[in-house]
């Protein structure tokens, strides 16, 4: 999330150059989307991050905090009346509710900041949740492989011993049957080498876990040895 994103819904034009200017002091300022109640349910729920409504007719107040609760984003409500404050916390208490009252642009900013903040940090955890799972999946493949490699070379082993067995007979095949045979032989040939590779590999990975114990070892005793 390089640039956080907020959408701000309201039918006060003054409420929104407030919030807007308001952020234009502080060092890290997002892009801003300006809604009307009457175009915003046209919205992407993935076009932003935090979604900040306030200044509502009342007869558009309860379709667009539904349908801002329904997107499962973070909202901030704004609003002086304490009325609204209680009808809100009911109706929806997964939305945030701020009073317009003294320095409410000043709360208002390190509020969004917060969420902004959190918002960021689930992206991440998200990212790197995606790239454990990856990982996981490559290091079963790569297991599997491992465990497989014997009973593969095995029946490598196999294929290859018959095909130069029928290949050290010249009379009793076919030009075609030996150039297919050949065939056979020469992929044989190189499956062994890819599952040679394996084993290396593995040997590979072996010295350099012990290396990490040793140096994770001597590390940990320089600690101790500190205290």
């Amino acid at each position: 999330m390089d640039q956080p994103s907020i959408l701000i819904i309201s039918d006060d034009a003054e409420l929104s150059r407030a919030v807007t200017g308001r952020w234009q002091s502080e060092r890290r300022v997002p892009a801003f989307t300006l809604m009307s109640s009457d175009v915003c349910l046209g919205f992407d729920p993935d076009t932003f991050h935090l979604a900040i409504a306030g200044g509502l007719r009342p007869a558009a107040l309860s379709v667009v905090l539904e349908a801002m609760d329904a997107t499962g984003k973070r909202v901030l409500f704004v609003t002086e009346d304490m009325r609204l404050v209680q009808t809100v916390h009911d109706r929806w208490p997964s939305i945030a509710i701020l009073r317009q009252q003294e320095n409410w642009l000043d709360t208002l900013v390190l509020v969004a900041g917060e969420i902004l903040q959190r918002v960021r940090a689930e992206v991440e955890a998200q990212r790197f949740e995606q790239a454990n799972t990856s990982l996981e999946r490559q290091a079963l493949l790569g297991r599997y492989m491992l465990e497989m490699r014997h009973t593969l070379n095995n029946t490598l082993t196999c294929v290859l011993g018959n095909s130069e067995l029928l290949l050290l007979e010249p009379g009793s095949l076919s030009a075609g049957a030996r150039s297919q045979i050949e065939t056979i032989r020469n992929m044989s040939l190189r499956m062994h080498e890819i599952l040679q590779r394996f084993s290396s590999l593995e040997k590979e990975l072996t010295v350099v876990d012990r290396q990490a114990e040793k140096e994770n070892g001597a590390k940990s005793q320089a600690a101790v040895a500190s205290i």
